[in-house]
């Protein structure tokens, strides 16, 4: 799967701006605030349908407008894709493919699939449990469309249960039939989660070794209130005490991804080339999972990837993701050092940008 053209309007500091791209690297250079995160965050919004960093709708329309448009042309496997997005303020925002427009949003999710690099992933180290929870997440749901609908369904039962526990509610027979279906998604989202995480760990732990080059151990440990038994039983021993507390306190909702470092959790012993090393070889790993998994290659967004990095760490980085089994890469970054270098190894099959101030213009090395 290939970007052949983005356009946008009005997204964040980006007013206007039309892009051809290469299938292969592309390269955005120019001061921090001036845009290159945001250009690749107005591509993630395409895959996702939010941005990377959840900011909220009402803020990615750039400042004074009423009104942000986002529009991506695919190559996809000989086919053309157009994907458009627009948002308005204070109206559903819309989501159309090939001028049809999507009756739900969670129908879009695994058409594109996507990885992204970027300073903000230090959350899924240092942030609370819900970030590690929304990384398998993401994964799962790019290719398991049955997934994704038991943890919609999931989630709305678990809103419903808790509206009953706030408002004290002694209506005992709606209590089972919600624990019931928090059950038996809960159920589905356990055991896809726990397999994943399985195969997941030696692809994480062979390129984390290829990026540092050293002995360390590192591992990823998933767990859940489910370990203990079944779920349904689980909530009706403690609905008492969830009455109490005013919400859910068992579930999936509840599950941990624990990032370990020589059996330690990292975000305690990790240093901070310890802990970038760590969530590049995670995503990368995300990155060759989804390939295996699904029905085309994702691509590969790398925001300011190398800032805090030694320069061996940084040499392996650019020999991993110049290897043919990445396809199309886009990376930014304040250092065009670190760029050159990269299209130096790539041929002539490259793109350079320079943004500057929410313009994107082409150059040459």
């Amino acid at each position: 799967m290939i970007l052949k053209k983005l356009s946008i309007l009005n997204y964040k500091n980006i007013e206007q701006a039309e892009v051809g791209f290469s299938s292969k690297i592309n390269c955005f250079f120019g001061n921090n605030g001036m845009g290159k995160t945001n250009l690749l965050d107005a591509i993630y919004y395409l895959s996702f349908t939010k941005s990377h960093i959840n900011t909220p709708d009402s803020q990615i329309i750039k400042n004074g407008q009423d009104m942000c448009v986002v529009q991506g042309g695919y190559d996809y496997a000989g086919r053309e894709e157009d994907i458009f997005c627009a948002i308005r303020a204070g109206q559903r925002k819309q989501f159309k493919r090939n001028k049809k427009e999507y009756d739900k949003l969670s129908e879009h999710i695994g058409l594109l699939p996507l990885v992204m690099i970027s300073p903000a992933d230090v959350e899924l180290i240092r942030g609370g449990s819900d970030e590690r929870r929304r990384f398998l997440d993401m994964i799962i749901s790019q290719q398991d469309k049955q997934y994704l609908h038991a943890l919609i369904q999931y989630n709305k039962a678990l809103h419903q249960r808790n509206v009953l526990l706030k408002n004290q509610s002694r209506d005992y027979s709606l209590f089972e039939v919600l624990e019931m279906q928090l059950a038996m998604y809960g159920k589905l989202v356990y055991e896809t989660r726990k397999r994943l995480v399985e195969d997941f760990v030696p692809i994480f732990n062979d390129y984390y070794h290829r990026i540092c080059g050293f002995s360390e151990g590192v591992d990823l440990r998933y767990v859940s209130h489910l370990d203990k038994g079944e779920l349904q039983e689980l909530l009706a021993q403690n609905r008492e005490r969830d009455s109490i507390l005013s919400y859910t306190s068992t579930g999936i909702h509840k599950d941990e991804l624990e990032m370990l470092l020589n059996e330690s959790l990292i975000r305690r012993v990790g240093s901070q080339g310890q802990n970038k090393t760590f969530l590049i070889a995670l995503k990368l790993a995300q990155f060759a999972f989804l390939k295996e998994k699904g029905n085309t290659t994702p691509i590969l967004l790398l925001d300011d990837l190398f800032d805090k990095l030694d320069a061996n760490r940084v040499e392996q980085i650019i020999q991993l993701v110049n290897n043919e089994q990445f396809g199309q890469i886009f990376i930014t970054d304040t250092n065009r050092k670190y760029l050159d270098e990269i299209l130096s190894l790539t041929g002539n099959n490259y793109s350079l940008f320079k943004v500057d101030n929410g313009e994107v213009k082409p150059l040459t090395v």
